[in-house]
């Protein structure tokens, strides 16, 4: 049987040159939110499956989770997300902890899926989670780095918006506004997540379904219809007007205007698919043509932490995917030239390997990355696997060059070649590394 080179199906391979994309990308984060002061951690990728059904939601639970039986007779899932985790382990720290806490992570999680652009089984994802304060300041501190992170990739506002809404508006409008039983509501929270991604005949065919008659004929839809079409909070029923969560709102995106955050606007149909948000919700749209999508978001959730037998922790949180990130990077062209991490490839003239070691070790201790070529092949052959490594230099070291301490360092890309200490050859390639 001959075995299959492929990887396993919506899964990647990270060759060194999509390593060193993921790198990128994951410095780029890692600079953003440690400047506002977040701390990493991390936590097993295997979970109890226990821990996703409470307030996850159906669909992940029952038709996209990795789950198996171990070897234990113990229901296990791998992670589809890192929510659930960060909260069991503030939960089971609850008293010992300094609070507010800053935490982020960038774990590798898995959903069975169909693959499609912007979605795959396997990707990663970067977390950020503000614990301790129950204030719109989480909100506006958890835009303002999702916000940060975009213009850290060189995004300009208008090539992105932040949606926002509130799942308390929201059950509001559900349950008191249009008088639906909780069975009901939850339904059409469910349907309204994913309206975007069906027709408006087959969105109308679904409400009938999961209204009652007596809903049907009292005018319930037309009026549901008539919400979903409300883009500015001024246009909302006056019942509900006055509402604090639409307060809230208000409040929001003021502030977020003034922090020069102008590209957050108020989507009536933003729900996030989540069971465990209880307030504010939030997603960053990409708004090229080509790429007309959500690539991530967050909100509140305050009773995720409580779950699991302590005192309740305000928490607000977002996660961002490194598939709809990369995606959105290509789709502006965002995406820097990546130079590989060794400096300058090593060309050893004739049998000097031993004698080259002094030379070797004080080039790396001064800074630079070099790879040497020990396959005793022809000079130019050797020259070819640098190029094909996408390197820019060479240095060629063989009897002469150690003995009179002078070294000819070779730009592979102009041919020009020079001959020089090391020194001198450690700071060109530094000035070279610079740009």
């Amino acid at each position: 049987m001959t075995l299959s080179t492929q990887p396993y199906k919506g899964a990647r391979d990270f060759y060194p040159e999509d390593k060193r994309l993921q790198k990128y990308l994951f410095d780029v984060m890692r600079g953003v939110v440690e400047r506002f002061g977040y701390e990493e951690y991390d936590a097993p990728i295997l979970e109890p499956l226990d821990l996703y059904l409470a307030k996850t939601g159906e669909e992940i639970v029952n038709e996209q989770t990795y789950a198996f039986t171990d070897r234990g007779d113990r229901q296990v899932a791998i992670r589809p997300e890192m929510t659930p985790t960060v909260s069991r382990m503030v939960a089971a720290k609850r008293q010992e902890l300094a609070y507010p806490l800053r935490w982020y992570s960038i774990p590798n999680l898995w959903r069975y899926e169909r693959p499609q652009r912007g979605r795959l089984r396997e990707h990663w994802q970067l977390n950020v989670d503000l614990f301790g304060i129950s204030n719109l300041a989480a909100e506006h501190e958890a835009i303002q780095v999702a916000d940060e992170i975009m213009r850290a990739f060189g995004a300009k506002r208008d090539m992105y918006q932040i949606k926002l809404n509130s799942r308390r508006l929201m059950d509001d409008l559900l349950n008191s506004y249009l008088g639906l039983d909780e069975v009901e509501a939850h339904s059409i929270a469910k349907l309204i997540d994913r309206m975007h991604k069906m027709d408006p005949a087959t969105f109308s065919a679904q409400i009938d379904a999961i209204l009652s008659p007596s809903r049907r004929e009292d005018g319930t839809e037309d009026k549901l219809t008539n919400l979903l079409k409300i883009t500015q909070l001024n246009e909302l029923p006056e019942a509900v007007k006055n509402h604090a969560s639409v307060k809230e709102l208000e409040v929001l995106l003021r502030v977020l205007e003034g922090s020069k955050i102008t590209n957050a606007v108020f989507d009536i149909t933003l729900m996030r698919g989540f069971d465990y948000y209880t307030d504010i919700v939030f997603e960053v749209f990409d708004t090229h043509p080509d790429n007309n999508r959500s690539m991530f978001g967050g909100g509140r959730y305050d009773g995720l932490v409580g779950l699991f037998g302590v005192e309740p922790v305000p928490t607000v949180g977002f996660g961002m995917g490194d598939v709809t990130l990369q995606n959105f990077l290509e789709t502006h062209k965002l995406l820097p030239s990546l130079k590989p991490e060794t400096d300058a490839y090593v060309v050893l003239i004739g049998d000097v390997y031993e004698q080259a070691q002094r030379v070797l070790m004080s080039l790396r201790e001064m800074g630079l990355h070099v790879a040497v070529d020990t396959s005793e092949r022809k000079p130019d052959k050797q020259i070819k696997s640098a190029v094909k490594k996408g390197l820019r230099f060479a240095i060629f070291i063989g009897e002469k060059e150690l003995k009179d301490e002078q070294y000819v360092l070779k730009d592979l890309k102009t041919g020009e070649e020079q001959t020089m200490s090391e020194q001198r050859l450690v700071a060109a390639v530094k000035d070279f590394r610079k740009t």
